[in-house]
Formats: C-alpha cells, sequence, structure tokens
C-alpha cells in the first residue's frame, strides 16, 4: 500500500426531509448572504427550492438564486453566478441539484475569490481558496457532494475539463434519498453507471496488497448490482434509493481509492464523447469503460478475473483464467444493457468517423495518460473503435 493523506471533512446531513435543516448548516459553516445555484424546473415545481429558501429565511439568511445549469455545465452560466455574487458581496455558494449544478457551484466559488479568469483552474492551475459551498443532492451519480473535484465545458471550442482541490470540497452536503424517487429511470441509470465507473478507475491498480480498498471497492460495485435494477423496477423505493446515494458519495470521497495508483483513463475518454455530442456523462462512460476493459484486460489477466469472481459472481476458470475475465467484462456489459444504459456508439448517438477528432481533441494520448496502462494516441484510437462496435 502507497503513503497517503486521506482529508474528508464534508458534514453529511442524510435521511428523509433534511432539506428543511439547509440553513442551520448554512450559518454553522459561516454564511450570511447565499448564493443559491441550480438546475431546471423541477427543483422548483417540486417544492424543493421553496422548502430550502423557507429555510434560510427561518435561520435569517439572505439569499440570492441563479437557475438554468444544464448537464455537461456550461462556463457561461460560471461567469453569471461570479458576477452576481461579486456584486451582491455573497459569502457562500448553495448547490441544490446534482453533480453539474455542484459543479458549477464549485467552479463560482472559485472565480469569486480570484482575480483572474476561473478557466484558468480548469486549466492546470491549482485553487488554494475558494467561498464555502454546502450541498442539497438530487441526483445520486458524480460524487462531487462529498469530493473537491468539479468539471465544467467551456463553450468556446466545447472543451470538456476538469479541476481538483481540498479547497473545493463541500463544508455540509445535504442527502435525501426522497429527492432522487422521481428522476426518469435513465437518468438513474446513468447515475448508476457513474457512481460504478469511480470506483472502477480506482479498482484497476497496478499497486499491490491493497485488500483492504479492494473489498471495499467490490462492496461499492456489488451494492449498485444489486439496487440499481431494484430501484428501475420500482423507482419509490427508499431503501434501494438510500444505498445508491451513499453508495454514490463513497465511490468518490477516495475513501476506496487511498494507498492505491488509480487510472482515469476511461473518465478523460468519456468526456470528449460528452463534450463532443452532450451526452449524459454516465450514458458514455457505459459505452467507454467496457470498451477500456476490453483493450487493457491482458495487462494483469487476475485482476480482471477477481472483479468477475468476486463482483459479478462469474465461475473461475483456473486453467485459463483469461476466460474468467472476458467473462466479467461481457457480465458488466449486460448488466448496463440490462438497466437501459447505450453499449456502443449507434446506441450512444456518436459517429465513428469523428473518432479522429476526439482523438485529437482529448490532447494526452502520449504513452503517459492513465495508471494502470499508458496510453497512446494510437491506443485511445482503438478503444473508440472497439465502443463504436461493441455487441453483448
Amino acid at each position: 500500500m502507497n503513503n497517503f493523506n486521506f482529508y474528508s471533512p464534508t458534514e453529511f446531513v442524510f435521511g428523509k426531509g433534511r432539506e428543511n435543516d439547509c440553513g442551520e448548516y448554512v450559518k454553522k459553516y459561516g454564511g450570511s448572504k447565499v448564493l443559491i445555484v441550480y438546475g431546471g424546473q423541477s427543483a422548483v415545481k417540486s417544492g424543493l427550492l421553496d422548502r430550502v429558501k423557507a429555510s434560510l429565511e427561518k435561520n435569517g439568511i439572505e439569499y440570492y438564486a441563479i437557475g438554468g445549469v444544464k448537464p455537461n455545465p456550461r462556463d457561461t452560466l460560471v461567469y453569471q453566478g461570479i458576477d452576481i455574487a461579486r456584486k451582491e458581496g455573497l459569502d457562500f455558494i448553495l448547490a441544490v441539484g446534482g453533480g453539474s449544478v455542484i459543479d458549477t457551484s464549485k467552479a463560482i466559488a472559485i472565480g469569486v475569490r480570484y482575480e483572474g479568469d476561473f478557466w484558468d483552474f480548469y486549466s492546470g492551475k491549482h485553487a488554494t481558496k475558494a467561498l464555502p459551498v454546502g450541498t442539497v443532492l438530487t441526483i445520486a451519480a458524480a460524487g462531487s457532494e462529498g469530493s473537491g473535484d468539479s468539471v465544467i465545458t467551456k463553450e468556446d471550442g466545447m472543451l470538456k475539463r476538469g479541476t481538483g482541490s481540498d479547497a473545493l470540497r463541500p463544508k455540509f452536503s445535504v442527502m435525501n434519498p426522497e429527492l432522487t424517487q422521481t428522476l426518469p429511470a435513465y437518468q438513474t441509470a446513468c447515475g448508476a453507471t457513474d457512481i460504478m465507473a469511480h470506483v472502477f478507475e480506482r479498482y484497476f491498480t497496478n499497486t499491490k496488497e491493497v485488500e483492504i480498498t479492494d473489498r471495499l471497492c467490490e462492496a461499492v460495485l456489488m451494492t449498485m448490482v444489486k439496487e440499481t435494477p431494484r430501484v428501475i423496477a420500482d423507482p419509490d423505493n427508499y431503501e434501494a434509493r438510500a444505498n445508491i446515494m451513499w453508495a454514490g458519495t463513497v465511490a468518490h470521497t477516495n475513501l476506496v481509492g487511498v494507498g492505491r495508483e488509480q487510472d482515469w483513463n476511461s473518465h478523460g475518454i468519456e468526456h470528449e464523447l460528452s463534450a463532443l455530442y452532450d451526452c449524459a456523462h454516465g450514458a458514455g462512460l457505459a459505452v467507454i469503460m467496457p470498451a477500456w476493459m476490453d483493450f487493457v484486460y491482458k495487462h494483469n489477466v487476475m485482476r480482471f478475473a477477481q472483479m468477475a469472481t468476486r463482483v459479478f459472481g462469474c465461475a473461475m476458470d483456473f486453467e485459463n483464467p483469461e476466460n474468467t475475465a472476458v467473462a466479467g467484462i461481457k457480465a458488466f456489459r449486460m448488466f448496463l444493457h440490462g438497466i437501459g444504459m447505450p453499449i456502443n456508439f449507434e446506441e450512444l448517438g456518436a459517429k465513428e468517423e469523428d473518432i479522429p477528432a476526439l482523438v485529437d481533441k482529448f490532447g494526452l494520448g502520449d504513452g503517459r495518460t492513465g495508471g494502470f496502462v499508458k496510453l497512446s494516441s494510437e491506443d485511445i484510437a482503438e478503444i473508440y473503435k472497439i465502443a463504436a462496435h461493441a455487441t453483448l
């Protein structure tokens, strides 16, 4: 196991009706003038936004609101939020929504405290200070409610880039699984896929003797394999929703990734798909991650065989473990198909002829990209081709 520091200061406020307490936590963490950031009309129509505002008013907290955050969130709204926060002298950002809303809120929080262009932090600069951020989570997926990460798309050129800093970890996150019960099945499945991908990016490692985090990864993955079909079949299943919501947080606080080398190639490769086609991030991952597995599994057949047996219950072929590894990848792809996810370019709405542009935009592929297997631009093109033609 590698040396590591683990820092996770976020206070998680979990359970039914907990959004009614958010004002108390804003006050607890020093907020007095708040910018509420939210997405579309669902937060308004459901009454969630009104409940959040009522909680802030109850605690004597002034607020302003900005809505319209889109999936694959854009930089244009970030600039608007920064302007409002500076003009009004706001001291706290409250995200009411899913990963895109939280990522936008984090970007605003960086930008308010920075004299330059916030995009500098999505181009390599490291953030050391930001306004405090709190969240009211409505979608179990990105794990942004417990991480220091944020991903934003720059509309000029449609560049999708990320940043990470402990300065961006939320002070608190309100997590009421009831708020996810109205999500369409497709959105729920996209979120579940993202959660599993966050674990797999950590699970496939070259670090030896990391049994504790292997088992933690496998526990989250097995939970998703069990609970996702249950919640697709019964959207009002609170118990399944609760398990999935907490799994999403555990997957991306890095609790399951400490002390081990990680990969993250699949996320980088997928980002270009969702930037170009504006597809859901989880749907893109459903196409890319099994394709990446197909390409790299021979690098460590036994790790893939371990995934196959422990997570998907495949029988171990001791004479030829490669058969088990391949069966595990097939089981993962079939699971994704079973919850309504696309498995190839055609189902996603992507085009094989765009592969050269996708590789060029990725801009890495220099043989040093990724932690499990280092990929060249030719390797990335091959993964896109596998994804284009994947079948069950």
